[in-house]
């Protein structure tokens, strides 16, 4: 068998790549694609590749030319791999000429030409610009805004607040700061959402019904069947709505799960996810149940998503312990929530008024997956074994925390019109399945 390996980004999937990949593999029997990563792109200054890391994957992986799909993430890797991989053959594009002539000491390299007319970096300049409008209080939209003038295509142009006579510098560039959606709707093409919970169904439904695509801090909606009807709402008004949530766009945390699901630790048995925070301004607004993000709405939605994208979100039952600061407006400074699946366990610890060490363990039969505090925007997570030779250190670089990888995620799928499912709407409903359930009170215990 004559196995062919070539390497590239695949931003943007054209069709100067289909036939790149094409050619590659009718140079012999088996072609091994290798992707590359979002942080070896930075390291190579490739710093407005539009697509995430997945999304350039699932491309490739749909044209069905590639046999087998590898992830490039280090310098001096190719190596490393014709040897792994047993390569005949290395194939990649005229406009490397030269550059790859050393791998001729391992095997035959050969250089494609280039297809004329086409190419990644001119279809992110020809693409328009996206003007978002953002909805929510000043102290939570501050590093959304200053990582949009990272992202190619993202441009804030309109804010909704109440806040508009307080605001500073950091919202200096802003044409329209308004206190209603209606005074910025004929001026933006999509909104992101990040306002207290209680408010996001009616910000939500208004901007959708107004033709504007969404991106929305989950919860969505404090109860499922509103995260639903907002759903089928976007899709009939021909709009995108996507679930907000930095964790799930990093890098780190998606080739976890990948790694997860690929039985790297067995069948996983237990899931277990803190997040805390404790800081003097947590309290500043628990009197005013219109502007406050409690424990579970501010950290249960984040614990909550490794739970049920691993474990699925068949849970057969659940117990809800929470100790509130009031209890008038469900305003927890502490919630532990204990699911127990057909074949698993999990469980959450989240707070704003207590602090504990902020860690996600997978535990699986083989191993298990350590991620240290915090988890949630981690760059580096470990695979453990009983045999501690066989542990594995896993390091992503994690630029804005994640939010800018959810940036660029969202302004791709506006641009192609494609929505792809970071978080399953599936798993959207079941936070706010959950979330409903604490608020009225269902398999809830106070302490």
């Amino acid at each position: 068998m004559k196995k062919v390996i070539t390497y590239g980004t695949f931003d943007l999937l054209h069709y100067g790549h289909i036939r790149l990949l094409e050619r590659a593999k009718a140079l012999g029997d088996y072609l091994i694609v290798g992707v590359t990563a979002d942080d070896f792109d930075k390291t190579r200054g490739k710093i407005n590749v539009q697509q995430s890391f997945m999304e350039r994957v699932e491309g490739v992986r749909a044209l069905g030319l590639a046999d087998e799909i590898i992830i490039e993430e280090y310098e001096g890797q190719k190596i490393d791999d014709i040897n792994r991989y047993g390569i005949d053959i290395f194939a990649i594009g005229s406009d490397w000429k030269g550059k790859f002539d050393y791998l001729c000491d391992y095997c035959s390299v050969v250089y494609l030409d280039r297809t004329e007319g086409v190419s990644s970096s001119e279809i992110r300049t020809e693409n328009r610009e996206i003007r978002i409008g953002v909805i929510g209080e000043s102290r939570f939209l501050k590093k959304f805004v200053k990582e949009c003038t990272y992202v190619n295509g993202a441009i804030v142009v309109a804010m909704v607040t109440d806040e508009t006579s307080t605001l500073d510098e950091d919202f200096s560039d802003i044409d329209i700061i308004a206190d209603s959606f209606e005074k910025i709707k004929d001026f933006i093409d999509a909104v992101y959402v990040i306002s207290t919970p209680n408010l996001h169904y009616e910000q939500v439904k208004a901007a959708v019904n107004a033709g504007k695509h969404v991106l929305c801090e989950l919860p969505i909606a404090l109860h499922p069947d509103e995260v639903q009807e907002l759903h089928s709402l976007a899709k009939a008004n021909n709009v995108l709505l996507v679930e907000g949530l930095k964790t799930a766009y990093s890098t780190a945390y998606a080739r976890m799960l990948l790694m997860i699901k690929s039985g790297v630790i067995g069948k996983v048995i237990s899931v277990d996810a803190t997040c805390t925070s404790l800081r003097e301004d947590e309290f500043s607004s628990i009197e005013n149940e219109k502007r406050s993000w409690n424990s579970l709405t501010a950290w249960g939605t984040v614990a909550m998503l490794p739970v049920f994208q691993i474990l699925g979100t068949n849970y057969s039952n659940k117990q809800i312990v929470t100790k509130y600061a009031n209890e008038k407006s469900k305003f927890d400074i502490f919630t532990r929530i204990c699911f127990t699946f057909p074949d698993a366990v999990a469980s959450i610890k989240v707070g704003k008024g207590i602090k504990s060490e902020g860690e996600l363990i997978i535990t699986g039969t083989k191993g298990y997956v350590y991620v240290p505090a915090p988890w949630w925007k981690t760059d580096y997570f470990e695979i453990r074994y009983e045999n501690q030779e066989q542990n594995r250190r896993y390091f992503y670089q994690l630029e804005g925390e994640g939010i800018r990888y959810m940036i660029v995620a969202f302004i791709s799928q506006v641009s192609s019109h494609r929505h792809t499912r970071y978080i399953g709407d599936e798993v959207s409903m079941m936070i706010s399945s959950v979330i409903e359930d604490y608020y009225s009170d269902k398999d809830v215990t106070t302490i």
